[in-house]
């Protein structure tokens, strides 16, 4: 993986992959893909952490319209041509492993059983020709050490062909970026959320309008008004300041 580096987490030092095409130049073996939008912007501006991890995975993906446009004003290292969302990842890469010979293997960790039930039933309508392995950790804050243990041994013992961790940024994306050199494992490693429900069918992603008109974020909230006030209603306008304050200071240096 990358190093990073800095005392400020800035849009225009990432390196972002610029379009969905360029998902079939991701090499093969052990890689991390991280997606970032305009909550995880907001969010790596205090938590170092969790900027480290944005910035120090092999592969970035633009999950919002806004990244797309505050790229090219911000005139960055990357300016990606359209957003891929972390589900366009998701489908590209189980596709991918899906046509490639033989039984391959899958692993989501993360998530409740329940959910994870529900994506097990439908991958095998769905993929037929894929294994597929669970794991659902703690659901506690902070895993103590016993917890990360039985997490890297879970993943290892599976030694899966694509793993997908779903906790929820920050947490997954900070753990995967701490614990990955403990992951004895060879495939690509997506952080994908919300695509875990979306794919069990317990949160319905956005009809296809929406998405086409980046109003992806307004049927969440419409959806979910109190879970999600607080990240939309006052994260898209923090997300403004941001990457205005970002270019100020690229300015005046």
């Amino acid at each position: 993986m990358n190093d990073f580096f800095g005392t400020m987490f800035r849009l225009s030092d990432l390196h972002i992959l610029e379009c969905k095409d360029a998902l079939k130049n991701i090499p093969d073996g052990k890689v991390l893909i991280n997606t970032i939008n305009a909550h995880s912007y907001n969010v790596a501006q205090r938590d170092d952490q969790f900027a480290e991890a944005l910035a120090g995975g092999d592969y970035l993906i633009p999950d919002g319209a806004s990244i797309v446009k505050a790229c090219r004003w911000l005139k960055g290292k990357s300016c990606p041509i359209e957003r891929i969302a972390g589900w366009d990842l998701f489908t590209f890469e189980m596709d991918r492993l899906g046509s490639s010979g033989g039984v391959r293997k899958v692993m989501f960790m993360g998530s409740s059983e329940h959910v994870l039930s529900l994506i097990k039933e439908r991958a095998a309508k769905d993929y037929p020709y894929l294994e597929v392995v669970t794991y659902s950790p703690p659901y506690k804050p902070v895993f103590n050490d016993d917890d990360n243990a039985a997490i890297i041994e879970a993943v290892n013992a599976a030694n899966p062909d694509l793993l997908w961790i779903g906790m929820t940024a920050p947490k997954q994306e900070k753990w995967t970026f701490q614990h990955w050199n403990e992951l004895d494992i060879h495939c690509h490693v997506g952080t994908i959320g919300a695509v875990f429900d979306f794919y069990a069918g317990t949160a319905r992603r956005a009809p296809l309008w929406w998405q086409q008109h980046a109003l992806e974020w307004l049927y969440r909230l419409v959806k979910e008004p109190r879970r999600m006030w607080r990240r939309y209603i006052i994260g898209n306008p923090l997300f403004v300041w941001n990457v205005w304050n970002e270019k100020r200071k690229a300015s005046r240096s």
